[in-house]
Order: C-alpha cells, then sequence, then structure tokens
C-alpha cells in the first residue's frame, strides 16, 4: 500500500472532529450574500454585517445595488449582475462598495449563479475585505517562498509527528523525495537516529510550547550512508491564530564541519591541558621511580584505562650509553602501573619486577624502532605481543583490551623504555592523534626519568663516599658511653657533607666531633673526608678545643667551601668536658635526673672564615649525664624559625629517658620529614662511670 492509499485510509477513518475558532475562514471573516434574480438580498450570513455595516433585519429584502454600491457604480453592477444571472459565468475580482456608516471599503468577490429545486436562479457572493485576504495571500506566497528556498531543511510535523511539510533542502539533507516523508514519521525514515529521543523532544514542544533550539544530532542518511553528518535542529510549536495547535516546526542545519572543528579544538584543548598538567605533574622529585608512577597517573584516565612505565635494566645499571641494540630480546623492569579503575590485569605485576620480552613484543619493537607502535584494534594473536605472560594475555583479554599504544621514553640519543598505554572500558580506539599526544607526554617525561637516573647514580656515589669515610662503630672508651647515627637526604636530594667522629686520646681521654660541610654533593662529601682527617691528626697532638679549631680553619680556607664544627674532649677522670664551637648548632645537655638544656656556648664563625678566635667552655659531665650533638638537618626546616626547632628539640628530649640508641631513633621521627632535603649526623655521649674510682666522687665543677 502506498503512502497516499494510507493516507485516504486514515483520514476515511477518522471521526469529525470540530474546528476551534482561530482557522482561516474566521482570519478572513468570509461574508456570503445570496440575491435573488432581480437583486434583493435574501441570504444574509453574520460576517456580511462586519464587512458591509448591515445587519441581517436591515438588508434582507433590499436591493443589494441601493444599500452597497456608489450611484457611479450601479450601471456596471447591474451589467455585471446580468451576465451572471444570464449566462451562469462566475466573476471574481475586488470591488469598491459603500457602508452603511458612507465610508467606502475595497471587498474582494467570487460570485457565481445557485439553482434550486424549482429552477429558481440566485446569486451567490463570497466577500471578503480585499487588504485582509491580499495580507494573507502575501503572507502565505512569502511564507511558500521561504520554505521552498530556505538552504536550511523545513519540516512540519503534525500532532501526531508526521510529515505534513518538507522542504527541497530536508529532501537533499535526508536523500528522499518530499512524498516519501508524507505521512511518515522520523522512525519510519532514519532508523540510524535516536528516533524515540527526538519525538519526546517533539512532544514536549507540543504539550509545553516552550522551543527547543540548537540540539545537536549525528546520524547517517540515505543522502551519505557511508559518513557521520552532525545538524543542528531546532523545534517550534506552530500555532494558529486563534492558538490552534497545528504542530511542530522544524529546522535543520547542517553542521558537520563546525561540529568536527569543535571536537577537534576540543581534543586539542584536551591535549594542551594534558600536556600542561604532565609538565606540572611529572618530575617534582628526582627519584626514578617517584617520577614515572607520576607518568603512569597522568595517563589515565584521559588518555588510557591502564598505563605502564617499563624501562630497560641495563639503562638504569647504565650499561649503555649510546641506545638500545637493534635486535634480539630486552630485559625490562616495571617501574610504575596505574589503572583508572580495580582490575585484575595489574594482579601480581608490581614496581621493580624485571621481565624479558623477546623481540617480537610489541614493547620490544618500540624500543628497537625508537617509534609509537599502535594497535587500534587488539586481536586475539595481538594479545600474545602484548602481555608478559600467557596468563597475562587471557588477563587482558578478560578485561576486555581492545586498543594498544606503546611510545619510546627517548631522553637525547638513549631510550630508556617504553610508556604501554591500554583501553578496555574507554569504548574509543587509540588514533594518530592519541600517539602524537602519548609520544609528547613521555619526551618530557623521558627528560625527567633521565635526570632523576643520572641524579641517584652521582648521589648513590656520593653516599657511598660519605659512609665509607664516617667511622664504624664506636671503640670501647673509658668513662663514656657513646652512640652515633647517620640519616641521608632525602631521596631527591644531594647527600651532604655531615660527618661525626669519636677519637680515644690519652690518659683514657676521648675527644668528640661533628661537623657540617655546607654544600652538597661527592666535593662535599669528599671534603668532610679531609676535615675527619685533618681532625684526627690534630687531635693526637693534645690540643685544647679552640687550638683544634683554628687549625682546622686554616685547611678549610683551602678547600673552598665553609663547615661548622664542634670539638669536645671529655677527660672521664676529672669528669670534665672541654668543648669549642665553629659556627655550629649549640649541643643540648641532659643532667642525670634534670631537665634537657642547651649548651650557652660562644658560637664562633664557621670553619673558613678566617681570622675569627675561637673560645674553650668547660663543664661538668658527671656518671649519667649526656650530651647531645648532631647538625641542622635535624632542627631546620624551610618555614620555621630555628629558635622555635631549637625549643621544640629540647621538649622532645624532656621526657622518660630512653637508651641512647633509641634516643636517636625516636629524635629523628620526631622532628625529621622523611623528605626532608637535608642529612642528619647525630652523636649522644652519656658519662659512666670509671674503673678504680669512687662512684660517689665529688662532682666535677662547671667552668
Amino acid at each position: 500500500m502506498g503512502a497516499e492509499e494510507r493516507r485516504q485510509d486514515e483520514e476515511r477513518d477518522r471521526p469529525a472532529v470540530p474546528s476551534p475558532p482561530g482557522g482561516l475562514l474566521d482570519l478572513l471573516s468570509v461574508a456570503a450574500v445570496v440575491l435573488d434574480d432581480r437583486g434583493r438580498c435574501v441570504l444574509w450570513s453574520p460576517q456580511a454585517e462586519e464587512v458591509f455595516g448591515y445587519t441581517a433585519e436591515e438588508a434582507l429584502g433590499q436591493y443589494a445595488a441601493q444599500i452597497m454600491v456608489h450611484e457611479e457604480h450601479i450601471e456596471l453592477v447591474i451589467k455585471l449582475f446580468s451576465e451572471v444571472m444570464e449566462t451562469g459565468a462566475s466573476w471574481a475580482g475586488a470591488f469598491p462598495i459603500r457602508r452603511k456608516d458612507g465610508t467606502t471599503r475595497l471587498v474582494e468577490f467570487r460570485n457565481v449563479r445557485l439553482l434550486d429545486d424549482n429552477g429558481a436562479i440566485y446569486a451567490l457572493g463570497i466577500a471578503a475585505d480585499h487588504t485582509t485576504l491580499q495580507q494573507v495571500e502575501t503572507d502565505l506566497a512569502l511564507s511558500e517562498r521561504l520554505v521552498s528556498q530556505a538552504p536550511i531543511g523545513i519540516a512540519l510535523m503534525d500532532t501526531e509527528l508526521r510529515y505534513v511539510l518538507v522542504n527541497p533542502a530536508l529532501e537533499r539533507i535526508n536523500g528522499m523525495p518530499a512524498a516519501d516523508h508524507i505521512g511518515h514519521r522520523t522512525r519510519d525514515l532514519l532508523p540510524s537516529f535516536d528516533a524515540e529521543a527526538i519525538e519526546l523532544v517533539m512532544r514536549r514542544v507540543l504539550h509545553t510550547g516552550t522551543p527547543v533550539i540548537d540540539q545537536y544530532i549525528v546520524g547517517r542518511t540515505p543522502a551519505d550512508p557511508d559518513n557521520d553528518h552532525a545538524w543542528s535542529v531546532s523545534f517550534h510549536r506552530l500555532e494558529g491564530s486563534g492558538g490552534r495547535i497545528i504542530g511542530v516546526a522544524t529546522s535543520i542545519v547542517d553542521v558537520s564541519e563546525r561540529h568536527w572543528a569543535t571536537i577537534k579544538a576540543e581534543r586539542a584543548q584536551r591535549r594542551l591541558s594534558l600536556i600542561a598538567d604532565a609538565s606540572a605533574r611529572v618530575g617534582t622529585r628526582l627519584e626514578v621511580e617517584k617520577t614515572a608512577q607520576e607518568l603512569a597517573e597522568v595517563a589515565v584516565p584521559d588518555l588510557a584505562d591502564l598505563a605502564a612505565v617499563d624501562v630497560l635494566d641495563a639503562v638504569l645499571a647504565f650499561r649503555r650509553s649510546n641506545g638500545t641494540q637493534d635486535e634480539g630480546s630486552e630485559l625490562f623492569r616495571t617501574l610504575a602501573v596505574a589503572t583508572a579503575y580495580p582490575t585484575d590485569v595489574t594482579v601480581g605485576v608490581k614496581p621493580g619486577d624485571q621481565t624479558t620480552y623477546a623481540e617480537d613484543r610489541l614493547i620490544t619493537r618500540c624500543v628497537h624502532t625508537r617509534q609509537a607502535v599502535l594497535v587500534p584494534c587488539v586481536e586475539e594473536a595481538d594479545l600474545q605481543r602484548i602481555a608478559r605472560s600467557p596468563d597475562g594475555a587471557a588477563a587482558l583479554a578478560r578485561a576486555g583490551l581492545h586498543s594498544y599504544l606503546a611510545v619510546p621514553l627517548i631522553a637525547g640519543s638513549e631510550v630508556l623504555g617504553a610508556l604501554e598505554l591500554l583501553r578496555a572500558r574507554n569504548p574509543l580506539p587509540f588514533d594518530e592523534d592519541d600517539a602524537i599526544l602519548a609520544g609528547e607526554i613521555a619526551a618530557r617525561a623521558a627528560v625527567s626519568i633521565d635526570n632523576a637516573r643520572w641524579h641517584q647514580n652521582v648521589r648513590n656515589a656520593a653516599e657511598t663516599l660519605q659512609r665509607s669515610l664516617l667511622p664504624g662503630h664506636p671503640p670501647q672508651l673509658v668513662g663514656l658511653e657513646v652512640v652515633s647515627h647517620y640519616q641521608p637526604a632525602g631521596a631527591s636530594a644531594e647527600v651532604g657533607g655531615d660527618w661525626y667522629d669519636v677519637i680515644p686520646l690519652a690518659d683514657d681521654k676521648t675527644a668528640l666531633v661533628i661537623g657540617d660541610v655546607m654544600g652538597n654533593g661527592i666535593d662535599a662529601a669528599a671534603n668532610m673526608g679531609r676535615l675527619r682527617t685533618a681532625t684526627g691528626t690534630l687531635a693526637d697532638l693534645d690540643m685544647t678545643p679552640d687550638e683544634v679549631l683554628r687549625h682546622l680553619d686554616k685547611t678549610t680556607r683551602g678547600l673552598e667551601q665553609y663547615a661548622t664544627c664542634i670539638y669536645a674532649v671529655y677527660d672521664p677522670h676529672r669528669r670534665e668536658c672541654r668543648i669549642a664551637n665553629a659556627g655550629h648548632m649549640p649541643p643540648v645537655l641532659i643532667r642525670d635526673r634534670s631537665h634537657p638544656e642547651l649548651l650557652d656556648l660562644p658560637t664562633g664563625a664557621p670553619l673558613g672564615v678566617g681570622g675569627v678566635p675561637f673560645d674553650t667552655t668547660t663543664f661538668a659531665l658527671n656518671p649519667g649525664d649526656r650530651l647531645v650533638l648532631y647538625t641542622d638537618g635535624l632542627v631546620e626546616t624551610r618555614h620555621d624559625p630555628i629558635d622555635e626547632r631549637l625549643d621544640t628539640l629540647v621538649h622532645t628530649l624532656d621526657g622518660p629517658r630512653r637508651p641512647m640508641g633509641e634516643t636517636c631513633d625516636w629524635l629523628l621521627q620526631a622532628l625529621r620529614h622523611p623528605d626532608d632535603h637535608d642529612d642528619v649526623a647525630l652523636l649522644i655521649a652519656q658519662a659512666g662511670p670509671v674503673p678504680g674510682r669512687p662512684t660517689h666522687d665529688a662532682e666535677a665543677p662547671s667552668t
């Protein structure tokens, strides 16, 4: 059955429905007047009163020419009336009539002859105001031209959301003639669209009268069935002059170029945002593992559902300096893994794992070719070349992996490893734009990873040197128990020049030394070793503490670095300690069963300044008394005043007395953050009884 047949069947089956006022006939106020064969008014419609000004009682029985025509037009009217009555020819045209009030109105007439069942002849005049009719005709013509010539698609849907009008532009958009639209709904003609959603919007417009403007629709039509297009669609409720709802007017504009340009701009903005985010978040600390984790976390979820950073083990061990080999398997070390959601894909995979990938693996190909490896649609065979094991391939399949991308991490001329990206829940496959974006992020991150790699290598060398220069376990001493501790700076900071020493002297004396070479790295560690050696040599000469510092000051001037130092000598037989300070933090003295206090010492100038004298201070150190020596890394922070930090140190020590080893741990835990950027040397000495000397001898005086 064709569309026309279906329409006729529906119209035949449709019950009579009264039309509300406000239709076109009501708008025109069409009047009907019937004249007998002598020209008298025998029928007079209510609208005739509006057109001519006479009521039915006033007009019926009157000669029409006498009440409606000016004298100069009577002869012409009689002639036209005779032609209609005698020949049956109809007459149409505009004629100036005289209204009851004497005014003239131009009226459009349609005159025809009528016959009744008795053979009597009558004249029917259909009349409407000429100006109103002309305006309606103009509006209709303009509307028709606008609709037919409009470059945008226009359709009129009835209240059942069926097409009743389609303009040529919409014919071209939908790829079918207007006749194939009429009587059908959108769902019948355009199955690629979400017709239910579109019709829901139109029903809402019909119900509320609120238009919907510029709603985006993406889909395909028979005009171009192989490509998606984007349209801006607007819906308006169409009403007659009396408020009668006619249907929904739809305007459709093809905005595919704007749509794709917007998507491209949004992707570019997302790309820039992701690059900016990576620049801010990756490389915040000079640690290889931390930097790799930052890179992986930047990539999810915006770019991938799962990201992994794998670095060549030989690169981390500095066994390669001119790029990777061109063939063969590669040993990778996983540095970081990040996922957008919990998944068993990463079960058993943790940072530090080492895996050997054969030459045919995708990640191996990535580092060998120095090019991105893009697999938009992952097949079953690809899983074996992506996963580290058959179990891993099965886990990837269960997770729904459908797209894969690997980009190399290149710093300078050296390939460090690769960034692997996987998509499972994200339905879009990776494309070339994603590969470019991932490559830019990886290139920036590779520099940070390489910097962290070199920093850690140099730092490890400096720390190894420094630890080799520090003393081992303190020797057995007479009347003195000593514990020491050294803690390097956080992993992202360079090793400093902190040192300590415990030197046995003649007559059972002990020299306690703690110092800090200003600066970082291998140079600071090496200079620390020189000062420690010089201190040991000077200590054997039985000099006073101030004399030792004076000689160390001369030595330091040749090192091009300043240093702070405290040098103390404890005599267990006299139970006294002599001490001198060269710009170092004040020691803490903890008397047995007393509160701790900072020793009030002349500060002195740092070693290497020159020309500043040093002073020796003598104080009692009786059995049970403790002396706490430390470097500034224990107390200094970037934001707190040093006086407040020293008060905190004293307060921390003012508690139940712990064993000296536990006291070291307690101080580090209470005062120091793991990421602090300075190292710490800590030396705690406690006076004890001297063999052969009575325990209750008089305490030594404090000077």
